[in-house]
């Protein structure tokens, strides 16, 4: 009696501070519409913003987690946030020590802001002849010393790092417990220090692919607004290769067999991670410093984010429903991140209608995807990297070739400050140009598929190296596979009894009376 009494005395004071709070939250806004709290003046807007929407973004690697932890066992699943810790740490330390350096030594040869004017040390292989904008890797700004020693330089290193860190976790998930621990951990330290600064050079830091449009006169360049290739495509080329290198590969799948959609051990945390996602995706493309767009654009953006993941999750649900007769979370949580993460690679340059669109086609190959990597390939990928993130980002890249209608982006990379295409005010523009635009095409496709051949090809190359180096290594100090691996999978266990000779029995089965064989 008294716990009862002690619960709902607990329920009425919770109950008591959720109304206060609410009516707090409601007064203040009240206040702020009538203008009784003071407005933050421009330079606090300018210090706020990116530390409201950065730490915002957070909220995205942890939804990875708890998406990939929802379709693991309860053992791998508590790994996974160990996991996810890991990624931060080894993100951090590689993108402080070099990576920053590396993606940014040069950003201050195209962008004009303050604090970055000394950040001008851009190498490039090909000499001025070739003509400008043909960077290839920074060479200053280590540590954040000197001339990166600034609050600008500061800001940029916080807007990037849940970019980074996402791009360290999605091959560590992908590969827990199936790789040597150090592998993963060098690995992961590879693609924070090296791989992900050398691609965001190459995308952000005023490095070739976005000057192609300068150099070859394809379009604006690469266009990837929100790190669809530089963050998820790289991630995924390097589980991948993980994936081809320490994972056995499973049978194949034939028609008669009865094929099970990947199983949910958890299904709350996938459609908590989800909803994380979600919400982080609000801040994760727009904490950067380096970013000037109008307020339209902003929301323009935004709402494009929400309809791609909308559709990314209606479409999985209701072809799951329809082939099954039952929803799956697993199913509905990834195809919500492949739409945002399609939505991320065109940001703000799209229409909202071609948002939910590609949001809905992302979410459509999350099922067919799984199917042909597991049953067709024969690919182990146990948190669906392949048909999540590879599948939405590869979508999102090509869908800015087709889908961008020139109303945002004007002077982007440094394309058509003042016209573009005859038109005053254009901006980056695909194959459907909005009224009173012209189209752009194929030079923008063009310069989307390069990007996306580049973002894949090199990543993938450097981790088989890498992981082809341990592998080796590990078979010949430890046996044919490593010793930190999981336990073969069923499929790949001894014979079953059916297909033993006759009267030979399992050496792994135990002898069980038939009076104590229990059917589960």
């Amino acid at each position: 009696m008294r716990v009862t009494i002690s619960l709902i005395m607990e329920r009425r004071q919770l109950a008591r501070a959720l109304i206060g709070a609410a009516a707090l939250t409601f007064l203040t806004l009240g206040m702020a519409a009538a203008g009784e709290v003071a407005q933050p003046t421009q330079g606090e807007r300018t210090i706020l913003w990116p530390l409201m929407a950065g730490s915002l973004a957070w909220l995205v690697p942890i939804g990875f987690v708890l998406i990939a932890a929802g379709g693991m066992e309860p053992p791998l699943a508590r790994g996974a946030a160990l996991t996810g810790l890991m990624a931060v740490g080894l993100a951090t330390l590689g993108y402080w020590a070099v990576g920053f350096g590396i993606q940014f030594g040069g950003v201050g040869l195209v962008h004009e802001l303050p604090g970055l004017e000394d950040l001008v040390w851009e190498w490039s292989a090909l000499g001025p002849e070739w003509g400008p904008g043909w960077g290839m890797v920074g060479l200053s700004g280590w540590g954040l010393l000197r001339e990166a020693a600034t609050p600008t330089a500061y800001m940029l290193f916080f807007s990037q790092l849940p970019w980074v860190t996402t791009a360290v976790l999605i091959p560590l998930l992908s590969l827990r417990g199936r790789s040597p621990t150090l592998a993963s951990a060098i690995g992961g330290l590879l693609v924070g220090a090296v791989l992900y600064p050398l691609i965001g050079n190459w995308i952000l830091g005023g490095g070739w692919l976005a000057n192609l449009g300068q150099n070859l006169g394809l379009g604006h360049g690469l266009i990837d607004f929100g790190g669809a290739a530089g963050v998820h495509l790289l991630g995924a080329a390097v589980a991948l290769a993980g994936i081809l290198i320490f994972c056995p590969r499973r049978p194949r799948h034939y028609e008669e067999e009865p094929v099970d959609l990947p199983p949910v051990h958890l299904p709350l945390l996938s459609t908590l991670g989800a909803i994380l996602l979600v919400a982080g995706s609000l801040g994760w493309s727009y904490a950067s410093p380096l970013l000037d767009l109008s307020d339209a654009s902003l929301i323009r953006g935004a709402l494009n984010g929400l309809l791609a993941a909308t559709g990314g999750v209606l479409i999985p649900m209701a072809y799951n429903w329809f082939v099954t007769g039952r929803y799956d979370a697993l199913m509905a949580a990834r195809g919500i991140a492949a739409g945002a993460i399609a939505a991320l690679a065109a940001g703000p340059f799209m229409p909202p209608w071609a948002a939910l669109l590609t949001g809905a086609v992302a979410g459509l190959l999350v099922p067919l995807v799984t199917y042909t990597v597991d049953h067709v390939l024969g690919l182990d990928d146990l948190t669906g990297v392949i048909a999540t993130h590879g599948s939405g980002a590869v979508l999102g890249i090509l869908a800015v070739g087709l889908f961008a209608d020139g109303v945002v982006g004007q002077g982007w990379n440094g394309i058509g400050v003042d016209q573009y295409l005859g038109v005053a005010g254009q901006g980056v523009t695909g194959l459907l140009a909005a009224a009173g635009m012209q189209p752009d095409w194929p030079g923008q496709m063009e310069a989307q598929v390069i990007g996306l051949i580049t973002t894949t090809l090199i990543p993938f190359l450097a981790a088989t190296v890498w992981f082809a180096i341990v592998a080796t290594l590990a078979r010949i100090m430890e046996g044919p596979y490593p010793a930190s691996a999981e336990p073969e999978p069923d499929w790949a266990a001894d014979p079953s009894p059916d297909i033993l000779e006759e009267g030979e029995a399992p050496l792994s089965v135990p002898h069980q009376h038939e009076d104590d064989i229990q059917i589960a």
